[in-house]
């Protein structure tokens, strides 16, 4: 149990945190597309829904599990769920566009039988470094003072 402390909550803790969460968060959204897309529904339009579920998911565990934000009171949670929900419109419209950008480009290649998955997959990686600079830096930015006074 000490090595799980010491890994998710020393010195890297919330890199760690961001990174496990964030690749639970590409798991809900890789899965939701995939269902999407077996299921008969166009690859831009899964992309962009398995998209709006994986916000939804993030701003939650990100709050709580990884900048562990204790804001309650509502002008604050109103103000982290507001730049919370552009960053990720901004990194939203860069997925969009970036996916089908590559797509378009050829990178459209099967993998795991999924139409398009290779795209997805380096679209996700640009996008999970966008949030956590965002996330970091625009939203939850008065978590790292309050949790070290």
């Amino acid at each position: 149990m000490s090595f799980i402390n010491s890994l998710f909550y020393g010195k890297y803790g919330e890199g760690i945190r961001y990174l496990f969460i964030g690749g639970l968060n590409v798991i809900i959204t890789w899965a939701t597309y995939a269902i999407l897309v077996v299921i008969g529904i166009g690859p831009s339009f899964s992309n962009a829904i398995s998209w709006i579920i994986g916000v939804l998911v993030a701003f939650i565990l990100n709050k709580v599990f990884v900048f562990n934000s204790k804001t309650r009171e509502k002008k604050e949670v109103s103000r982290e769920v507001a730049s919370f929900t552009l960053g990720r419109v901004f990194t939203g419209a860069v997925n969009i566009l970036g996916f089908a950008l590559l797509y378009n480009m050829g990178v459209d290649e099967e993998l795991f039988g999924i139409d398009g998955f290779f795209a997805k997959i380096i679209i996700s990686a640009i996008e999970i470094t966008l949030n956590y600079i965002i996330s970091k830096y625009l939203v939850f930015i008065d978590c790292e003072e309050k949790s070290s006074d």
